[in-house]
């Protein structure tokens, strides 16, 4: 005798949201169908520990998908523990109401070994049949001698039926009659991908009969198994062999490559979870274009909840690919969006060490592929100096760097720099340009050389952005030497005639009103003169990086002309200026000075016309005396 009931008030108010707005890919209702089923699979293994009858002769576990076009209906079914009448009241009445949530309860006390893997809440994932069904038609038995079969019906606007009926075997068939709309979920292929995406690793076979035609053209009904099965992140490490790593890391990331390193550990504890991560050797090709991604494959038993979880991975490790399978995460009511925990927390810093952990030992012990994968993506390593303050010592000594007195194709480490550093020297020295030779030969590194002081070369633009956000190595300061003073790194004995260059100074200053400053310099003792920022402003490479991303009016300041009072062109100037303070010539070399320190520090002439025109003037000069 068929029974119509209504759903629960709260599940009324909430059903229109779950079938509309709650999930945002409607093929995930596929998902949550086979992980009820694979639920329901589990439990009746686990009832059978106690009681034999309840799992009759029926062994082959197995969760099958049928679709019908003709019906057009798509049938999810399985032979697991089945509902009574009751129970189907219970589950499908009320939201987030399932027997997965009271057996979990049952499970508490038992040993850890004997847990059997349940995902899920049947009570939610169930109704999101509704985002592609306008009719739900439930079939289930339960296990046991003498238990009758119910069938539950119902469009999802408010009400449902409810009433006996016959099924030969226990177990649950979940009916849906697709929407106009959705009747792409009948094909083969359309079911075939949904499963390989979502549950390609569920622990049971998912089966679905399709038509096969042999030689002779003879057309059959097979029974074809979907899912592979295979999550090899839930084998053992010592089971799985290389060749296994590297077909599933290519599944995965389609690089034709093998991975540079694999990653496979099982962590226990309060926080159970298994991880399988590959290190690439290069730089992946989605990472070439469009807006950077990152992000772990979760699964939660087997079953994927998300593609790409952000907040198990740094941004500054998206290079990283991988599996993260969890025993358990507290989800939002969609179970697509993860909710912010001290669980969630701890598997991200447990990944993120284990990642740091795996490229040091890469670094300590297999070089030459380290260097390999660091030309490739040390940059993005470094972006985790400013993004990872609890990382950031371990991400310095990860990254490689070219120095002043590195041979050119070879790289220091910042270990290495400080170990060699001479008595005396405080600060680690680093000079940012574009192109390694042209900041060999740049002004700024004399007073280094001089004093036998290395400096650090970097050409990655990150670089502007990352070293100042180290700051310190090992309580020693890193310091641009194109900016600030270096008093460190000047000589001990000032020019004796000091004095007598503040009138030029003053002069210079008042003349050259494209400069902050004009001083004598302690970096320089080959060079006649250079341009410095001042400690805290934007280095000339900073602004040209600025001025390239569109950002030129927060780029342009002022910087100081520093001038080597021990150069005889600067010598001679002061002599020039001394004899005739209103000697016209004195700005124009001046001037020309300026346009020297602007070309040494790699930037562009503002009037590339009058700087010829001075020197042109000064060649005439010369000749005609």
């Amino acid at each position: 005798m068929s029974q119509t009931m209504e759903f629960k008030a709260e599940l009324k108010q909430l059903l229109h949201l779950i079938t509309h707005s709650l999930y945002s890919n409607p093929e995930i209702f596929l998902r949550e169908l086979v992980s009820n089923a694979s639920d329901a699979i589990n439990k009746i293994k686990f009832d059978s520990l106690s009681r034999e009858d309840a799992i009759e002769d029926n062994k082959d576990w197995k969760i099958k998908i049928s679709a019908d076009e003709k019906a057009g209906t798509l049938t999810v079914a399985d032979n697991g523990i089945g509902m009574s009448r009751q129970e189907v009241i219970e589950n499908l009445g009320t939201i987030a109401r399932s027997g997965t949530r009271h057996f979990l309860e049952s499970l508490k006390q038992q040993q850890a070994q004997q847990r059997l893997e349940l995902i899920g809440q049947f009570g939610v994932g169930f109704y999101s049949s509704f985002m592609v069904a306008d009719k739900v038609t439930v079939i289930t038995r339960p296990g046991g001698a003498g238990n009758a079969a119910t069938l539950w019906q119902s469009d999802g606007q408010g009400e449902f039926t409810i009433e006996e009926c016959e099924k030969p075997t226990r177990g649950t068939a979940v009916i849906l009659h697709l929407k106009a709309d959705a009747k792409q979920y009948l094909s083969d292929w359309t079911l075939r991908s949904i499963v390989r995406k979502f549950s390609d690793f569920v622990e049971h076979p998912i089966v679905m009969d399709v038509e096969k035609e042999d030689e002779n053209k003879n057309k059959t009904i097979a029974e074809e198994t979907l899912n592979s099965r295979k999550a090899i992140w839930l084998r053992n490490k010592s089971e799985v062999k290389s060749e296994e790593y590297a077909e599933f890391y290519k599944q995965l990331t389609h690089d034709e490559e093998e991975p540079a390193k694999v990653i496979h550990y099982a962590a226990e504890g309060a926080n159970e979870f298994k991880v399988l991560m590959f290190v690439p050797q290069h730089k992946p090709m989605e990472m070439e274009w469009g807006e950077p991604k990152t992000g772990l494959r979760l699964y939660i038993q087997r079953v994927l909840i998300m593609e790409r979880c952000e907040q198990i991975l740094p941004m500054y490790l998206r290079f990283i690919r991988g599996v993260v399978d969890a025993a358990d995460l507290p989800l939002n009511i969609s179970r697509e969006i993860l909710q912010q925990t001290g669980q969630l927390d701890t598997i991200r810093k447990n990944v993120v060490r284990n990642i740091l952990q795996t490229l040091e030992g890469m670094k300590n012990k297999e070089y030459e592929k380290y260097l390999q994968f660091h030309k490739s993506l040390g940059a993005v390593l470094k972006e985790g100096l400013g993004q990872d303050w609890a990382n950031r010592e371990k991400i310095a000594e990860l990254t490689l760097f070219k120095s002043a007195n590195t041979p050119s194709g070879q790289f220091t480490t910042l270990a290495e720099y400080v170990s060699k550093m001479p008595e005396g020297q405080r600060d680690i020295y680093y000079l940012i340009g574009e192109d390694r030779d042209a900041l060999t030969h740049s002004p700024y590194l004399e007073a280094c050389r001089a004093k036998g002081y290395d400096v650090l070369l970097l050409t990655d633009p990150i670089d502007e952005f990352a070293i100042p956000s180290l700051g310190t190595y090992k309580e020693k300061h890193l310091k641009a030497v194109d900016r600030g003073e270096m008093d460190e790194a000047a000589g001990k004995d000032e020019p004796a005639a000091a004095e007598t260059f503040k009138p030029l100074l003053e002069y210079l200053k008042a003349r050259l009103p494209e400069v902050s400053d004009v001083r004598i310099s302690k970096r320089l003792t080959d060079s006649a003169a250079c341009l410095v920022a001042d400690a805290g402003a934007h280095t000339a490479h900073l602004e040209r990086l600025l001025q390239r991303m569109g950002r030129g009016e927060q780029a342009e300041s002022k910087r100081v002309l520093e001038i080597n009072a021990n150069h005889p062109v600067v010598a001679a100037l002061r002599d020039m200026h001394s004899k005739s303070a209103d000697n016209p010539r004195i700005e124009e070399f001046g001037r020309l000075l300026l346009d020297q320190a602007t070309i040494a520090e790699g930037s562009k002439l503002k009037d590339p016309a009058a700087f010829a025109k001075r020197v042109n003037d000064l060649i005439v000069s010369a000749i005609q005396s």
